[in-house]
């Protein structure tokens, strides 16, 4: 993927969700959901075969909003830089580990939303994993009591950086 440095922050958004949704298809398919497979030649109308179940319903501790921060989201572990729009927040408590997610963008170069979160989550006991960048995206990762991670990405355009927080945490540290 490139990314080039003409992007409006409506794009960044686009870009941002975008990760989001390619990290969500890469879990496994909902229960009820079928596909045949076939030659990559079957033709158009073959994928009428697929087949999905009703919507599903929302699990009691499984939240997520666009513009805002979600009910019960665990902001004492991932706080909202000062300054930031937020994007989209989620958060799964139902899961071990939790996971939670915070978009937001900020009008603050990459290197500022790196610092602030890298010394939040050391504040929390986190540690940070060698390494800052995956390609040119800016991405830190962090560790906590070896099962506990955050990862923290950044890209930015136009001064304004959007910034993508994804945790896995102890239920109990979720709060």
């Amino acid at each position: 993927m490139t990314v080039t440095k003409n992007l409006k922050p409506t794009g960044l958004a686009a870009l941002a969700a975008s990760s989001l949704l390619a990290l969500a298809a890469c879990s496994p398919a909902a229960p009820g959901v079928t596909t045949s497979s076939s030659s990559s030649a079957q033709s158009a109308t073959d994928s009428a075969n697929i087949t999905a179940s009703a919507s599903p319903t929302p699990s009691p501790g499984t939240s997520a909003t666009v513009g805002n921060i979600v009910a019960g989201f665990p902001e004492t572990l991932i706080p909202a830089m000062p300054g930031a729009t937020v994007i989209s927040s989620s958060f799964d408590k139902t899961a071990a580990p939790a996971t939670v997610a915070l978009v937001g963008s900020v009008a603050a170069p990459t290197a500022a939303v790196v610092d602030f979160y890298a010394k939040h989550l050391e504040g929390l006991g986190f540690k940070a994993v060698p390494g800052d960048a995956v390609g040119a995206v800016a991405s830190k990762d962090f560790v906590r009591n070896g099962t506990e991670t955050v990862n923290v990405a950044v890209v930015e355009a136009a001064g304004v950086s959007t910034f993508t927080i994804g945790a896995n945490v102890a239920v109990e540290s979720a709060k």
